[in-house]
């Protein structure tokens, strides 16, 4: 992976699963990402509880602050992340 990509913005979403649990991620397209959890294997948690919608996203400016951001959100509460996701009508920017 060329490396000037972690210089570029990047999202973090939250995405919610069929059973109602929350999954927080970063990416740098969302949707295409949304797509690789519902049309694909590779990420463990949504594996089996598919499909997964966006319900948040928000955009940082390089891929350090959008992990850092992605761990802070991994840390809330659920009623937090609901909270946070409440703030906003329609995810897209």
């Amino acid at each position: 992976m060329d490396k000037s990509i972690y210089d570029n913005p990047w999202f973090v979403y939250i995405a919610e699963c069929r059973d109602r649990t929350l999954y927080v991620g970063i990416a740098i397209d969302v949707d295409r990402r949304i797509a690789e959890h519902n049309n694909g294997d590779k990420c463990r948690y949504t594996r089996f509880r598919k499909p997964v919608r966006l319900v948040y996203k928000e955009i940082n400016p390089n891929y350090n602050l959008a992990r850092a951001r992605e761990l802070e959100l991994k840390r809330f509460s659920r009623k937090k992340k609901l909270g946070l996701c409440s703030m906003v009508k329609d995810p897209s920017p």
